[in-house]
């Protein structure tokens, strides 16, 4: 009997056991309907027979808003309500008739009937800035901490552009820079290759920021000295430090410790002058610096042992005269060779890293500027922002190089195309066009910053140019993937 005890109590002792110690993996939310005001506004305003709802979205600029799963499908213009942001959600802009509450653009919504109420654009503007939650209170792309993610800074509003590199819709716009109402002018954007963080810096600042990507909550700053027109940053293949650059007539160079984000050196001066572009060699223990105008690069050591180098890219003695104008400096996943993109010369010269010897030059359309690289297609992709288009809204192109053959192909895209990635898990090539210029595509929207520019892709397989355009924020600039 004793035993029989024993063994009752000791099996009540595991099963409690089990139960405190064993918790249940996290659920992903079931998204259910909108909050019951958002909802009867929907319901009877807008996801109308003709409009906006299951049977008639198509001819809406395809967006259903029947329901909270298809509101954020998306239109055919990108995501409609940015959770957290209604002054970037363009369906705000749409229902506002009212100055106090921020853009309004035509044709004013519901169509056809009377403009929604003050109180009615207040409740889904404080909706969207609460996270847009469903009813249940989850807030869409809170799910996945892990989330693949692709980053657009856009220069022109001090904010970057989130997205989720599955559905290509933007998710999230984080406010970058830390001085109120001033245009700092983010101009590049990078994550560490650990895939744990992002990094930005700013033309019209002197700080280097720090934010996670899981939820893309800023971490910390540092300042990267007494100087500003910050353009260019490169992360160590381990993530512990950054090379920033600054374009001046005066360059310099900083270096940061971003595990603890302390600056450690911040070096330049004499002859160190209108540096842009920076990459490392394939053991990080060398810089290489485009220098923006004339003919020749720079190129230091990490430990800072021989001073700044100067490199001539076509063989003559290196000099000021503005014959290529360097922009952007990337090197091939084995190391051996590295591009520099000649904005003045449009071509791409390829350099071999033992003994910087010229060994290719690459034509390619009008202003070069950004690279990417797939490795999996020995591919290096450059954008070319002024090649002249087949009509007034078309301007630029992107050269798909191959790596080994260094046969160039051409592809047009979009107006001005600045900043490109690659997405090689979904198949894309992402291309952000500033559209800066105003003979460009008029954008769907207009919105706090003004004219919009949008983001192109590319089938990386086919290099066929995807219909869809995404519209995001003034001046798209750089783009960085987050694998």
């Amino acid at each position: 009997m004793k035993h029989k005890r024993y063994i009752f109590f000791f099996s009540l002792f595991i099963i409690v056991l089990i139960s405190v110690t064993c918790k249940k993996d996290p659920q992903i939310p079931t998204f259910a309907d909108f909050p019951a005001g958002v909802n009867e506004i929907f319901s009877s305003k807008c996801a109308t027979s003709g409009c906006h709802n299951s049977s008639s979205y198509l001819g809406a600029a395809d967006l259903d808003l029947s329901s909270y799963a298809s509101l954020f499908r998306g239109s055919n213009n990108g995501s409609p309500v940015i959770p957290y942001r209604s002054d970037f959600s363009s369906l705000c802009y749409f229902i506002n008739t009212y100055s106090e509450f921020g853009p309004s653009n035509n044709p004013t919504m519901p169509l056809y009937a009377n403009p929604l109420s003050k109180a009615e654009v207040k409740t889904i503007k404080d909706w969207i800035d609460n996270g847009a939650p469903d009813i249940n209170g989850n807030v869409m792309w809170s799910d996945n901490p892990l989330r693949k993610k692709y980053y657009v800074l856009n220069q022109g509003c001090d904010v970057v552009t989130v997205f989720d590199a599955e559905t290509q819709l933007p998710i999230r716009y984080i406010t970058v820079g830390n001085v109120p109402n001033i245009a700092e002018s983010p101009h590049m954007l990078k994550v560490s290759p650990d895939g744990q963080y992002w990094y930005v810096i700013f033309v019209a600042n002197n700080i280097l920021q720090k934010y996670r990507t899981s939820d893309d909550s800023f971490v910390g700053e540092v300042s990267l000295g007494a100087y500003q027109s910050w353009n260019t940053i490169v992360i160590s293949n381990d993530s512990k430090k950054a090379y920033c650059v600054s374009w001046q007539a005066s360059s310099r160079l900083a270096i940061i410790d971003l595990e603890n984000m302390n600056l450690l050196y911040n070096v330049g001066g004499g002859n160190f002058t209108d540096a842009h572009g920076v990459a490392l060699n394939k053991t990080n223990d060398t810089i290489y610096i485009t220098r923006q105008t004339g003919n020749y690069i720079y190129k230091i050591d990490t430990a800072f042992n021989t001073g700044f180098q100067e490199i001539s890219l076509n063989g003559l003695t290196p000099n000021q005269t503005s014959s290529l104008d360097p922009h952007e400096i990337i090197f091939s996943p084995d190391g051996t060779k590295y591009f520099v993109s000649c904005q003045a010369s449009n071509q791409v010269r390829v350099m071999s890293t033992a003994g910087d010897i010229l060994l290719q030059t690459i034509n390619t359309g009008q202003y070069p500027l950004e690279f990417a690289i797939s490795a999996a297609k020995n591919k290096l992709y450059v954008t070319c922002e002024y090649e002249p288009g087949l009509n007034p809204n078309s301007k630029g192109c992107i050269n798909v190089i191959d790596m080994t053959t260094y046969q160039s192909t051409k592809y047009m895209v979009g107006y001005e195309p600045h900043g490109i990635a690659i997405d090689e898990t979904n198949g894309f090539v992402i291309v952000a066009s500033r559209n800066t210029g105003v003979t460009g595509p008029v954008p769907h929207h207009s919105g706090v910053c003004g004219r919009n520019g949008f983001v192109n892709y590319f089938n990386i397989n086919t290099m066929q140019l995807l219909s869809k355009k995404t519209e995001v924020a003034s001046d798209p600039y750089s783009v960085t993937f987050r694998p």
